[in-house]
């Protein structure tokens, strides 16, 4: 340990801090915790390491002020105190090494948020991380968030969606990592020595609801959609979309573990076309849409049946309808034109969805409208799904090379390749006869371009997309 790390000073003089957590973002102790966290990052590396030994002097400072206000704070946060009490040894660590890579294994595995999923806990988060759809450089960052547990989603989660490692959040205040797109708090972004078996995954579900309400108003009236009134009033009320995203995440996380499951793009490294993670992505979402539309017409039939719901099926039966529209909409209005034309998945995703819907003739875009057709609208989504679960399971007995070119087919049934597409075309003898990498190297960055339809809208969606970045829930 550092001289300098081991006689940190203690902020004291703050007693208002030291009572009350919901006054933690406007403390002083919290405020130079952020700008200290905010100023070190100016000398980092893009691994993280401060490689400048004039820098090192003023690093040291810094890590003083980081670890004393931390020391300060941590009182409020008592259900994380192993975590908070083993930050300042990793931070001491990283300035006794001349700020080389830093490594914050034994403070990571100490901090545990899926054993507190209470509605409005909060954590204090500080670690060496990337963090992403934001910054792919591993700077100290510090985030104080609060965590999304009502009821009725304690109630899913401890029946039929199950979900141990899936922590749901809404943020407080961040550092510029965090003033970004990236709305997932994961442990595998932070900086370690070596990759522990990870028990939680985190979302700032307050993020995604705020993004979707802003966008899905922007794109509603821009396209002269009439909303159905529940789903318009998801757009004023940020606690009810937060709930719903809740839901929807919940049963999306769990997804990707289960069903058939031919292969596991998440866990096993491996270059693939990128329209196979579209497939699995929208898999997820439709699972999710899936259960949702199963779990509202069961409730619904009790109600039509005479029964009285309790406060709690009422909370889910409103929030599985929500949820449908939710994936539609953020699907189409958002997914589909965010992000650069470079093999985006869930760019692709959002083209896919819309296109099935509008050739089933349950989206209609005339006269300069768009449309649904409510009461076919679910079966059509779960259609294709189905879709997507029957290509899984025939994959299982197929060699990988022929499950891509068959989830292929399905995409290009539906959304049309680029024009000079080789895959299109058909891949020549030579490369379906040679490795895998020789398939992959023939999908064009952009072998779905937007249709015609997404050109127009992404050009007047735009600049409100690009409002999105940074957003938190108090901001719309």
């Amino acid at each position: 340990m550092s001289t300098s790390v081991q006689h940190a000073p203690t902020v004291i003089g703050e007693p208002e801090v030291l009572e009350d957590v919901r006054a933690v973002e406007t403390s002083g102790a919290w405020l130079r915790l952020k700008q200290a966290a905010t100023a070190i990052q100016a000398l980092q590396a893009k691994d993280g390491s401060i490689p400048e030994a004039a820098d090192h002097a003023e690093a040291r400072e810094l890590v003083d002020t980081i670890v004393a206000s931390i020391e300060a704070l941590a009182p409020l946060f008592p259900h994380d105190a192993a975590y908070l009490e083993a930050l300042p040894r990793d931070f001491a660590r990283w300035a006794a090494s001349d700020f080389a890579e830093p490594d914050f294994l034994d403070s990571l595995v100490e901090f545990q948020p899926q054993q507190h999923r209470v509605d409005g806990i909060r954590h204090l988060v500080v670690f060496p991380m990337y963090t992403q759809n934001g910054s792919s450089n591993r700077f100290v960052e510090a985030v104080l968030v609060e965590t999304i547990w009502p009821e009725f989603i304690a109630e899913l989660e401890a029946g039929d969606y199950g979900n141990k490692l899936f922590v749901s959040l809404r943020l407080i205040d961040f550092t510029p990592g965090y003033d970004t797109n990236s709305a997932v708090l994961f442990p595998e972004t932070v900086a370690m020595r070596e990759i522990p078996r990870f028990t939680w995954g985190a979302i700032f579900q307050d993020r995604e609801a705020a993004r979707y309400r802003r966008v899905t108003a922007a794109a509603a009236d821009i396209t002269k959609l009439v909303l159905p009134d529940d789903a318009a009033e998801m757009l004023q009320d940020q606690d009810l979309a937060e709930k719903t995203f809740v839901m929807w995440d919940i049963i999306h996380d769990r997804t990707h573990m289960r069903g058939d499951l031919p292969f596991d793009p998440f866990m096993i490294k491996q270059r693939m076309p990128f329209f196979l993670y579209s497939l699995e992505e929208l898999r997820c979402d439709l699972t999710a849409f899936r259960e949702s539309v199963k779990i509202q017409r069961a409730l619904d039939a009790r109600v039509a049946a005479g029964d009285e719901l309790n406060e709690v099926e009422q909370q889910t039966r409103k929030h599985a309808g929500l949820v449908q529209y939710a994936v539609i909409f953020d699907r189409i209005f958002r997914f589909a034109i965010t992000g650069s034309r470079v093999r985006n998945y869930d760019g692709l995703g959002g083209q896919l969805l819309f296109a099935w819907l509008h050739k089933k003739h349950v989206l209609e875009w005339r006269d300069v409208e768009l449309s649904f057709d409510w009461d076919r609208v679910a079966d059509a989504v779960v259609e294709l799904g189905d879709a997507i679960d029957d290509l899984y399971w025939e994959s299982i007995d197929r060699p990988k090379t022929v499950h891509w070119l068959k989830a292929y087919e399905l995409v290009s049934s539906v959304v049309t390749p680029n024009p000079a597409s080789v895959w299109a075309e058909g891949l020549p003898r030579e490369v379906l006869a040679g490795p895998p990498k020789g398939y992959t190297d023939l999908v064009m960055d952009d072998e779905f371009p937007l249709s015609m339809f997404f050109e127009a809208l992404d050009k007047k969606m735009k600049p409100v997309i690009e409002s999105t970045t940074g957003i938190r829930g108090t901001d719309v």
